[in-house]
């Protein structure tokens, strides 16, 4: 048997809620306050992983004594950054440039208690059919695109227009758990600690 601790997840959303409802680990939300904005000239990878540490640091220091788990994800294409749309017409932009093509969904994860901390970054490939402008109007309208990086969600309407995932699929959810275990795994050899 295994032992997966009470966590607080430094997140709202809602996807990474019930990822890890599904699966079994108890939680609590805390959500983390930080200016998500990305550094001038930081890659991709360095953004996801930084926020991810900020956000479960910012909620482990109100909340001593706790396993805090983090997370960011992001889209990239063409090496650039897709965050959420600011709104529909975002959005739509959005979906145009996905169309058709292959593009990235990077999450960081971290894991912090006390002083400790401990991330990783997992990688998904995702392929979009090529999408009429009918379609890129649906997914804007019904998809719900605003609070989404990439402004589709794999598991709703989008899911009529993907043709591969390359990777975890859970990561495109929203939340790599079976990274999450990993780290907590290594985290929890590191520390010699029962973290229940």
């Amino acid at each position: 048997m295994i032992t997966l601790p009470k966590i607080v997840l430094a997140s709202g959303s809602p996807r990474r809620s019930e990822i890890m409802a599904a699966v079994g680990w108890e939680f609590e939300k805390h959500v983390a306050d930080v200016d998500e904005s990305p550094e001038v000239g930081e890659s991709p990878e360095d953004y996801v992983i930084r926020l991810a540490i900020e956000k479960a640091t910012a909620v482990a220091s109100e909340m001593p004594g706790r396993l805090v788990l983090g997370a960011d994800t992001t889209v990239v294409i063409d090496g650039e950054i897709i965050g959420k749309p600011v709104d529909l017409d975002d959005a739509r932009r959005m979906l145009n440039m996905l169309s058709g093509r292959r593009h990235e969904v990077l999450t960081g994860v971290a894991l912090v208690l006390g002083e400790s901390v401990t991330s990783g970054i997992e990688r998904t490939g995702v392929i979009f059919a090529g999408l009429n402008d009918a379609e890129i109007e649906f997914l804007a309208r019904e998809g719900e695109p605003l609070d989404k990086a990439g402004a589709y969600a794999v598991q709703a309407q989008a899911a009529l227009f993907i043709t591969g995932i390359e990777g975890d699929y859970w990561n495109v959810v929203g939340l790599p758990i079976g990274l999450v275990y990993r780290l907590f795994s290594r985290f929890k050899d590191a520390q010699q600690v029962s973290m229940v």
